[in-house]
């Protein structure tokens, strides 16, 4: 019996046979052929080119200043003309300061809850409060906030505003885990001392401050905090209003002039903050 030739393999192709073109074929037919063959995983030796050419989408993701911008711009439009403020607002990344069950809300105009019965403020209130101290007469002079007193650190938010337009901050907090929060979201802020506290006893170490800002309303100001204003300067808190229900934002400055050394009062709008307390947890 005459044996066959034997047959060319066809299946399957050894590696050295991937991209040779069939005998025969067409130029065209030969062209596509001689394609690399696809493969599912790059070479691990590629790994670092490939990443090097991948480039994350812009103005997305909310670390992003896209999303802080569109935050002041809707501040803008509801009358928030401060430039300073404005900037202040765009540079500080609020998401960092509030749980990550939150972040997609941080960029919102609402308070939100930071543990052990606190919020963050608003940033449309933040910004309001900031506006009226720089519109003081001293802080005018100045240029910015000088020595600030904030009543309240809660998460750092505010602090970290108040440092982006003043020469120093000085931050009270009566709650032992929030001030340690705001301490771990605050590192690297030198000029930013952080202190655990009563602060409805102010801080008088570091007084006199030219500006004081509270986060945090009573049924009136505390006679330590006028004692620490320095002349000339502006504090600014929420208060129980004169009708004794809800909280408006009282504006305090420090007048020393030919008559003498007084403090000038002036009521504002309607607020909501959680209630002066005295002592520490």
């Amino acid at each position: 019996m005459t044996s066959l030739p034997p047959r060319p393999k066809r299946f399957p192709l050894s590696l050295n046979q991937l991209g040779t073109p069939r005998a025969g074929a067409s130029a065209a037919a030969a062209a596509a052929e001689a394609r690399e063959p696809l493969k599912p995983q790059g070479h691990w030796q590629q790994a670092a080119a490939i990443k090097a050419r991948q480039t994350p989408p812009s103005g997305l993701g909310l670390d992003s200043a896209g999303v802080r911008h569109g935050m002041v711009q809707r501040l803008r439009r509801e009358g928030l003309g401060d430039e300073r403020v404005l900037q202040a607002l765009t540079s500080v990344r609020r998401h960092e300061f509030v749980d990550s069950a939150l972040a997609t809300q941080a960029y919102e105009d609402t308070s939100l809850p930071i543990g052990h019965g606190q919020t963050i403020s608003k940033p449309s209130v933040v910004g309001r409060m900031m506006a009226l101290m720089l519109a003081a007469p001293g802080a005018q002079q100045r240029g910015h906030l000088g020595k600030v007193l904030e009543i309240g650190t809660g998460c750092g938010y505010q602090a970290a505003l108040l440092m982006q337009l003043s020469k120093q901050v000085v931050s009270i907090e009566r709650l032992r885990p929030l001030h340690d929060k705001a301490r771990a979201n605050l590192v690297g802020q030198p000029h930013i001392r952080l202190i655990y506290g009563d602060g409805m006893l102010g801080h008088p170490p570091a007084a006199p401050y030219d500006s004081i800002i509270a986060a945090a309303g009573g049924d009136d100001i505390p006679q330590a905090w006028l004692d620490q204003l320095a002349p000339g300067g502006r504090l600014v808190a929420p208060m129980t209003a004169p009708s004794g229900r809800g909280q408006v934002l009282v504006l305090i400055d420090h007048v020393r002039d030919a008559a003498g050394s007084r403090f000038v009062r002036s009521l504002h709008e309607a607020v909501l903050f959680v209630p002066l307390k005295s002592g520490v947890m």
